[in-house]
């Protein structure tokens, strides 16, 4: 009987999305350990702001900041950094 095993990613294969507004305090601080854990694995990092997008907007507001790996939602208000180096493939 085989394993099924993923290969492991590669991270600088992979963008980070920071959804957020101006202004916001938990924007700031994950922005901060999105920061920390892209530059140090050599991932990709956009931001996008939910006031300039409405469908954004629409879909994110009452979760924001909200963080996507590779267009896919990863978490919501919070960025636990340990998580994110996973998602990353670290």
């Amino acid at each position: 009987m085989s394993l099924l095993r993923r290969e492991k990613k590669n991270p600088a294969e992979s963008t980070v999305t920071l959804i957020g507004k101006p202004g916001c305090h938990l924007c700031d601080e994950a922005r901060a350990v999105i920061l920390k854990v892209t530059g140090e694995l050599g991932a990709s990092f956009e931001e996008k702001d939910i006031l300039a997008d409405e469908e954004l907007y629409e879909k994110y507001w009452e979760q924001i900041p909200v963080t996507l790996v590779d267009g896919r939602q990863h978490d919501f208000w919070r960025v636990d950094e340990k998580r994110l180096r996973t998602a990353l493939g670290a």
